[in-house]
């Protein structure tokens, strides 16, 4: 077993658990959002400072892999890679979808079809479908939420729709056989299963060539009062 710090940066939720043997020993959470780049190297000292405390070895650092906030997995990507650079320890990546799923799931939510969404401005999230065995049915993708919007799965089964993406998808997406869940994030605390598992299976990530999963590019503007 491998203790390890978790890092959860992809939505407006800023967050870092350190955990040994599947147990969270230490976890910090901020969810007023816009303040990743202040709070984040503050929460992963607290936890190496907990580890120092009570003499334990970090094996590994885990972080959120996206899609999600292209700022925020930048800037938590950053900080994974510079601890692992830092300390000479292997880098572990997951998807953030996978993480909301796996939380869900393993809260006892019975459905037959569980559908995380990361909201992806105006109609669209960033979303896919997973069965109750965590099975990923549906790959990940950026969808234009409307009334017609993941029928496939709809008609065939209970659907339940979580994350901050399927807010707006209350309105649109209707039927006895779909479920909505509020306050659905991914975070640090719910990394530790899968990052314990990839840590004993060795599915590391290249530290100098990882990059977040974004998928889709990100978009700037140029003020129109900038002079050129």
């Amino acid at each position: 077993m491998s203790c390890i710090i978790n890092i959860e940066t992809s939505t407006k939720i800023c967050s870092v658990a350190l955990a040994k043997d599947k147990k969270v020993l230490f976890n910090k959470e901020n969810y007023n959002g816009g303040s990743h780049a202040e709070l984040l190297g503050v929460f992963v000292f607290e936890a190496v400072e907990f580890a120092k405390e009570n003499n334990l070895s970090i094996d590994a650092v885990a972080v959120s892999a996206g899609p999600g906030s292209y700022t925020g997995l930048r800037i938590g990507v950053s900080e994974a890679k510079g601890l692992c650079y830092g300390w000479n320890i292997p880098l572990i990546a997951i998807p953030s979808l996978d993480i909301m799923a796996h939380q869900v799931i393993r809260s006892g939510v019975e459905a037959d079809y569980y559908c995380p969404m990361i909201d992806a401005r105006r109609m669209e999230v960033y979303s896919a479908i997973y069965d109750k065995d965590m099975q990923k049915i549906k790959d990940v993708s950026a969808d234009i939420i409307d009334e017609n919007a993941y029928r496939e799965f709809i008609s065939k089964g209970k659907t339940c729709f979580f994350g901050d993406g399927s807010i707006k998808c209350k309105s649109m997406i209707i039927s006895s056989g779909v479920v909505f869940l509020d306050d659905i994030y991914p975070l640090a605390s719910s990394m530790v299963d899968l990052a314990e598992k990839k840590q004993e299976q060795k599915e590391f990530v290249d530290l100098a060539y990882f990059e977040p999963f974004y998928l889709k590019e990100f978009m700037t503007t140029i003020a129109k009062n900038k002079v050129i």
